[in-house]
């Protein structure tokens, strides 16, 4: 029970600040939204120059609780979404929960596409210019270790406009907007890819140079290690750990990034969902969105809180010295 009490104690800090995290994604878009100027009963009645129906906007300010005070609206929409109704969208009448539903598994194959091409072109890249560290020319190392850099800096619109340009109209190998078949997810994957693959590669490679530097790798390179087996077997696990920590932030990334992905391949998903949302000021819809965001990035960061202990052992040791 000693032991128990403990681990019990970290999990529900964590779950705390995981609720914490939700709460304050959910207060600062409402209240964001609410301070907007414009009006979303009028621009849903096309009527943005005041010439709508007194009795008509009155009536669907009321349905939405429009008309309430704005600690009141809190409270109301707060209370709903803690029962895990995040209201009706005011531009279509559809319940959020469904859109967001209808949405997600198209974002969801985009991100995990671009994902796991990150991570091969990420891991590929930091091998390479780790290697070129230990025997390649100056030229080769300054080039590999120059080009994460770049690929951070690169904007997405940009890298999609490129290959659209490139793989679509110059040369029609996949189609330049849809969400029909493998095909069309394959350039909005690769234009996700790029940065965060750039973004794997800095963090990896980083850690690379740091666990070379490790005295257990002098005395495993001393017994006779090749280096091609130290990489593989004792360096490149140690040094992928860092990644864990950066998982929440790749994944805010990708899907940040699935708002401009999805607009320029013209793909139906939480991006183009979200884009059409904040244009009519929508704001149970754009809520919605702020929270399933919200909700992705803490639940993938609790998991590698979780899973931090189990991968590493110099964590599981220290957690048994305290607990001593």
């Amino acid at each position: 029970m000693k032991r128990g009490a403990p681990a019990c104690a970290y999990l529900a800090t964590r779950v705390a600040q995981a609720v914490f995290v939700l709460w304050a994604a959910y207060t600062l878009s409402f209240l964001i939204l609410y301070i907007l100027p414009s009006d979303p009963i009028s621009i849903m009645l096309n009527q943005g120059d005041g010439l709508a129906d007194p009795v008509q906007v009155a009536a669907l300010r009321a349905a939405y609780h429009l008309d309430e005070p704005l600690l009141a609206q809190y409270g109301i929409a707060l209370g709903n979404a803690l029962r895990l109704d995040l209201g009706n969208s005011i531009q279509t009448g559809q319940p959020v929960t469904a859109m967001l539903a209808q949405a997600a598994p198209a974002t969801a194959a985009l991100a995990l596409s671009a994902l796991g091409a990150a991570l091969v072109l990420g891991v590929a890249l930091a091998l390479a210019a780790s290697a070129a560290s230990a025997g390649g020319t100056p030229r080769l190392r300054q080039l590999l270790h120059s080009l994460p850099s770049l690929g951070v800096c690169l904007p997405t619109f940009w890298i999609g406009l490129l290959l659209l340009q490139w793989f679509s109209f110059g040369l029609p190998l996949f189609p330049a907007m849809g969400n029909e078949g493998w095909r069309s997810l394959a350039l909005p994957a690769a234009t996700l890819a790029v940065p965060t693959a750039a973004t794997v590669a800095q963090v990896l490679l980083r850690s690379l140079e740091g666990v070379w530097r490790q005295p257990f790798v002098h005395a495993l390179r001393a017994k006779g290690l090749t280096r091609v087996r130290l990489l593989l077997v004792h360096v490149l696990p140690n040094a992928a750990i860092p990644l864990l920590t950066m998982a929440g932030v790749i994944m805010g990334n990708l899907l940040a990034g699935s708002v401009v992905t999805e607009t320029v391949f013209s793909r139906e998903g939480i991006g183009r969902l979200a884009q059409s949302a904040v244009a009519v000021k929508d704001i149970p819809v754009v809520q919605g969105v702020v929270v399933l965001a919200a909700a992705v990035f803490v639940a993938i960061n609790l998991a590698v809180d979780l899973a931090y202990p189990l991968l590493d052992a110099r964590i599981t040791r220290e957690r048994g010295r305290a607990l001593a």
